[in-house]
């Protein structure tokens, strides 16, 4: 019996022991802090790991310091333009103050859940609905300043503040529409005539190059056609130069040949007078040599066709040589006429009074033969 009832007492011993060692020893988690009241007065913060506290007489409230999500439900606001629109948030916070996230607020994820409904009515309703939509961001940033101020005495930071939806009411949904559509009709008719106009830009400039290629082409070819022309007159100047040159050339030789003739003509008719000895100048005498060999009844040289200047100047010799500078055709004529005159008068006065021959014994004048 007695042994039965120390058992007992042991036993229960024991689970005291376990009892009071489980609520003295209070385990923090690393992302957590603790708030330990004894007596219902604040004691201490606890921090991650095992701590011991008085059992019985100390309460400990875990507060999770990790960021957590808040859901603002939806709600009606009417803004600034009276349009009644439905809106909704999500909030980030996290406990910057456990001591006061205890002791300051009961619930502080209800008065987050109110604060951030009360200042969302109160943001949105300020602007008008196109603002709304247009400016989400600046509402965002303007939400999450008023939030974290107020929210500040309960020891959370609000890190951000996001507008979920924004849903206006079916009227107001079908005015919206319709102004989208007429938007895009004229945004679609703008690029249209914008498209049109470049069009007929680029059209107008294709033209305008084509246009000025054939014009250059044009003005190309006339200038080619010119040079051409230019380069066939030159030619044909240069042909006839060339030809007025041979001419000339050939004309020397020919118009020695019609001074050599004359010489002959005039000789003959000397020949025709009475007198039988006559005195003629060596230089005569030599062309009238140069002549007999250019027609070809030189005893020396026998008959030959000349055809070529050079072949002249090799049967008569050189125009220089002989006759010495070359005059022109109406010094030649006049010339000739003087020869004809002297002659006619040398003859007239042998004929009248007989002169004495001076030269008798010296070798007889070379007297001229007939060709034929």
């Amino acid at each position: 019996m007695d042994a039965e009832m120390f058992l007992m007492l042991l036993l229960i011993l024991i689970v005291i022991t376990v009892v009071v060692l489980w609520t003295t020893i209070i385990q923090i988690e690393q992302y957590e802090a603790g708030i330990a009241l004894r007596l219902g007065k604040f004691y201490a913060t606890l921090n991650p790991g095992w701590n011991l506290v008085v059992p019985l007489i100390t309460v400990v409230w875990k507060i999770d310091l990790r960021i957590q999500v808040l859901d603002v439900p939806r709600q009606e606001v009417i803004t600034k333009d009276n349009s009644p629109t439905m809106v909704d948030a999500v909030v980030y916070y996290r406990v910057a103050d456990a001591k006061k996230a205890v002791l300051n607020v009961a619930n502080y994820r209800a008065a987050i859940v109110n604060m951030s409904q009360t200042t969302l009515r109160g943001v949105v309703g300020d602007m008008e609905l196109d603002e709304i939509f247009s400016s989400r961001d600046k509402i965002n940033a303007i939400l999450r300043d008023k939030l974290d101020i107020e929210t500040d005495p309960w020891g959370i930071k609000v890190d951000n503040v996001e507008i979920r939806e924004v849903d206006p009411s079916p009227n107001v949904k079908a005015a919206m529409e319709e102004q989208t559509s007429a938007e895009r009709e004229r945004r679609a008719a703008i690029l249209k005539a914008d498209g049109e106009k470049r069009s007929a830009i680029l059209s107008a400039e294709g033209e305008k190059q084509s246009r000025i290629l054939e014009a250059e082409g044009v003005r190309q070819a006339k200038v080619l056609e010119a040079q051409g022309e230019r380069t066939k007159t030159i030619l044909e100047k240069q042909g006839e130069a060339q030809g007025l040159r041979i001419t000339s050339m050939g004309a020397s030789a020919l118009d020695s040949k019609a001074l050599t003739v004359l010489s002959l003509d005039s000789l003959k008719e000397l020949g025709a007078g009475a007198s039988t000895k006559f005195v003629i100048p060596f230089e005569i005498s030599k062309l009238l040599e140069g002549a007999s060999e250019y027609v070809g009844y030189s005893k020396k040289a026998g008959d030959r066709e000349l055809s070529g200047i050079k072949e002249m100047e090799s049967a008569l010799g050189k125009t220089e040589d002989i006759l010495g500078p070359i005059p022109t055709a109406e010094e030649m004529a006049a010339e000739i006429e003087a020869i004809k005159e002297d002659v006619q008068e040398a003859a007239e006065t042998v004929s009248r009074e007989g002169i004495k021959d001076d030269y008798a014994g010296t070798e007889p004048p070379r007297e001229l033969e007939d060709p034929e």
